[in-house]
């Protein structure tokens, strides 16, 4: 049996890592995590006024590498406060309304984090001839006050985030579960990249930018300005993509992919082809495996905002497959995040000091 690349040293940070809560436009105290984690592996760091991090090695490199994840989490804001104590809310990212009845929430305020639970009427109560689902102006949470007074003097207002306090856990030993493994488990395994570079005194000639953006769920805005800070020349970005193997998919659309079966390298239009080809002949004489996925148009991911920034970046994206995005038991596979890891490991010690991925050379 291979060598785990994980070790009880990973698996604690991830952990810690994930357990904070990292809510889009709120990532800052999980960057903190990621730093302290990843400061013996690099030579710096850079930050940004939104909160982006970055660790470096060899700084002061002219042709500069980017491997990226994002930090941010879904979440919700307070948008109304009923005179009777009730909470409505607006999304914060790609919230899921139908997952949130009889959740319970952490409502963030001055005053510390406060309980609360998204109510719903009991199915004794319900009209079964007009029964409504949970939507977006009819979910509400309850913390247990009498009325808006109450509520004020728990520090909770108008704009205060909101997050699902689900917690990480390993389901049958090598299925990791938990709200935000989208995209935390990016941030983790581009960390676990640095790391073994570190270990396995590896030396670059170029310098590696190890960047975890914030914002990426509300439109790649983190990813678009820390571009513009690093201007480097190439891009590696890694999210999750759907598992599409689980009821209710239609493959037809969404196309194939599956947890346990490798990283998913995405062919698209902002992905460069000699960069992409680069990774994918590493993974077969690596003999990583991996699946292929076809993006019509934008990749949806922090790849589009590197790729076309500063006149163009040579970028390509490897996904690691989740079920239940967007939910609090999104499920990934150990296997595909050891194998992410790899690929993104040996690709980059193929990457030449200087490699234009040019087509007309």
């Amino acid at each position: 049996m291979a060598k785990s690349i994980l070790t009880k040293d990973s698996i604690k940070f991830l952990t810690n890592y994930l357990n904070n809560a990292a809510p889009t436009g709120y990532e800052w105290d999980g960057q903190k995590i990621w730093m302290d984690y990843l400061k013996p592996y690099v030579d710096d760091f850079i930050t940004d006024t939104y909160g982006t991090a970055v660790g470096v090695i060899n700084p002061k490199a002219k042709y500069k590498v980017v491997i990226e994840g994002h930090a941010d989490e879904i979440s919700w804001y307070v948008n109304y406060i009923s005179d009777n104590g009730l909470l409505y809310v607006v999304r914060n990212g790609g919230s899921d309304h139908q997952i949130a009845p009889s959740k319970i929430v952490n409502i963030h305020t001055k005053k510390g984090i406060k309980k609360g639970v998204f109510g719903w009427p009991a199915i004794h109560t319900r009209n079964k001839s007009k029964e409504e689902p949970p939507k977006p102006n009819n979910i509400f949470i309850d913390v247990g006050a009498k009325d808006k007074k109450e509520v004020e003097e728990m520090g909770i207002h108008i704009g205060c985030v909101i997050t699902y306090p689900d917690e990480f856990h390993i389901l049958n030993n090598d299925k990791f579960v938990c709200r935000a493994l989208d995209n935390r488990m990016g941030g983790f395994m581009i960390a676990e990249v640095a790391r073994l570079l570190h270990e396995n005194k590896k030396e670059l000639p170029f310098g590696l930018y190890i960047t975890n953006s914030v914002q990426e769920e509300i439109g790649l805005r983190g990813a678009q300005m820390i571009a513009e800070r690093i201007q480097p020349n190439v891009a590696i970005v890694t999210d999750v993509t759907h598992d599409t193997t689980t009821p209710m998919i239609d493959q037809k659309k969404q196309g194939q992919a599956e947890i346990g079966a490798g990283p998913v390298v995405a062919y698209a239009p902002a992905v460069q082809q000699k960069l992409r080809d680069l990774i994918t002949d590493t993974a077969e004489a690596k003999k990583i495996p991996f699946q292929r996925a076809a993006l019509s148009r934008a990749t949806g991911t922090d790849t589009d905002a590197f790729a076309y920034s500063n006149s163009g970046v040579a970028s390509a994206l490897i996904s690691l497959p989740l079920r239940y995005m967007h939910t609090t038991v999104e499920m990934v596979h150990r296997d595909d995040v050891e194998n992410v890891i790899k690929l993104i490991y040996e690709s980059l010690l193929k990457i030449k000091d200087g490699e234009t991925f040019s087509y007309f050379k």
